[in-house]
C-alpha cells in the first residue's frame, strides 16, 4: 500500500505537506496546482480513495462562489417571512459546505447587473429565459418557488397542493362547507390555484368568499373587512399567509366576530408569531429554511458531477390551534 512518503517522493514535496493537504489544511500556504497534484498521485497509487474523493470534491467546491437572485423586494421580505426564511436557509447551507455566497440581487430589473459566478439559485417568479441570458450554464441554475415547471432545470417547491388539501380537508371535518379565501396577487400562485380546484371538485366553490390583495398585514385586515360587507358571510376562511391572516384575525375581532365559534380561520407558514395571536391561529407549517438548504445542496451535487436535472418536493404540516376549534 502506498504511503505518504511515497506521494511525497512522486510530487516533490516534503511528507508534512501531502499530510496537510490530505488532511485539507486550509491554513497551508501551498497553489491549487500542487493541491491537485498531491490528490492525483494520492489516487494514482492508491492511497485510501474513497477519502480523497471527498477531500477533492471540498477542495474543489470551497472555490466556488454562489449568488441569489430573489423576486421579492426588501419591503416583501419584511411583511412576510417566507422569503426571508429560504434566504437564511441558503446562507446557512452555503456555510456549511465552505460556498461563498457572493451577489444577492432583487427584482427582474437587476438581472442585468449579474456578475459572472459559478451557481445561481433563483428564487420566485422570475423567468429562466431572462436569467440564462447573463448565466448560460442551466445545469448551474436552482429554481425555487418557482410557479411553472421548469423541467430542464434542477428546482425545489413546496408541495402547495398538500397544504391547501391539509387546510380545506380540517375544515370539512369540523362540518364547514362555506368557506373563504384570502390570498396574495402573484403570477401562478397556486394556493389560490388549489383552493379553486378543491372546493369546485366538491360543489363548494363561490367566487363571493375569494379576495386578493397585497402580501400584507394591513391587506388582510382590508380583505376581510371587505368579505365581511357580504349579505352571505363564509363560516370558515383559509388565509394563504400567515401575516394575511393576523390581519383577517384583527378585522374579526372590530366587527365583533367570535373566532371560530362564527368564523374558523386558517392560515399558512406558521411563522412565530401564529401561537401567540389571539385565539392562537390553526396553521399549515411551511418549511421555508429547509428549502432554501435543498437548493444549496442541488447546486452542491451538480458541482460535484451531477448531470440530470433533480427536483426537491418540500412537504408541509397542519398544526392545529384554537382558531379552527376551541376543544384541541
Amino acid at each position: 500500500m502506498a504511503t505518504i512518503k511515497d506521494i511525497a517522493h512522486k510530487a516533490g514535496v516534503s511528507a508534512a505537506t501531502v499530510s496537510r493537504v490530505l488532511n485539507n489544511d486550509q491554513s497551508l500556504a501551498v497553489s491549487p496546482d500542487t493541491r491537485n497534484r498531491i490528490f492525483s498521485i494520492a489516487e494514482q497509487l492508491g492511497y485510501k480513495p474513497s477519502r480523497l474523493r471527498q477531500l477533492k470534491r471540498n477542495t474543489e467546491r470551497a472555490g466556488k462562489m454562489v449568488s441569489l437572485l430573489l423576486w421579492c423586494s426588501i419591503e416583501e421580505e419584511r411583511d412576510d417571512p417566507y422569503y426571508a426564511s429560504i434566504r437564511r436557509g441558503i446562507e446557512l447551507r452555503c456555510e456549511e459546505l465552505g460556498l461563498t455566497l457572493g451577489q444577492t440581487l432583487r427584482g427582474r430589473s437587476s438581472i442585468a447587473t449579474l456578475q459572472k459566478t459559478d451557481g445561481l439559485i433563483v428564487v420566485g417568479g422570475v423567468e429562466p429565459e431572462e436569467v440564462i441570458k447573463l448565466h448560460p450554464d442551466k445545469n448551474t441554475i436552482v429554481l425555487v418557488d418557482q410557479y411553472h415547471e421548469q423541467l430542464e432545470y434542477d428546482s425545489v417547491c413546496l408541495h402547495f397542493r398538500q397544504a391547501v388539501d391539509q387546510a380545506l380537508g380540517h375544515l370539512l371535518e369540523l362540518g364547514h362547507r362555506q368557506i373563504g379565501f384570502i390570498g396574495g396577487k402573484s403570477d401562478g400562485e397556486r394556493r389560490a390555484h388549489y383552493f379553486e380546484r378543491f372546493m369546485r371538485e366538491r360543489g363548494l366553490y363561490n367566487p363571493q368568499f375569494v379576495r386578493v390583495g397585497a402580501w400584507s398585514t394591513a391587506d388582510g385586515y382590508l380583505m376581510m373587512n371587505n368579505l365581511l360587507t357580504e349579505e352571505e358571510r363564509p363560516t370558515a376562511c383559509f388565509v394563504a399567509s400567515d401575516p394575511l391572516a393576523i390581519g383577517a384575525l384583527r378585522a374579526l375581532h372590530g366587527h365583533g366576530i367570535r373566532v371560530p365559534e362564527d368564523m374558523a380561520v386558517v392560515g399558512f407558514d406558521d411563522i412565530e408569531m401564529a401561537a401567540f395571536v389571539q385565539p392562537p391561529l390553526t396553521t399549515v407549517r411551511a418549511y421555508p429554511e429547509e428549502m432554501g438548504k435543498a437548493a444549496v445542496q442541488l447546486l452542491s451535487e451538480r458541482f460535484e458531477g451531477r448531470e440530470p436535472p433533480s427536483h426537491c418536493v418540500i412537504g408541509t404540516k397542519l398544526v392545529i390551534r384554537e382558531s379552527s376549534c376551541r376543544n384541541i
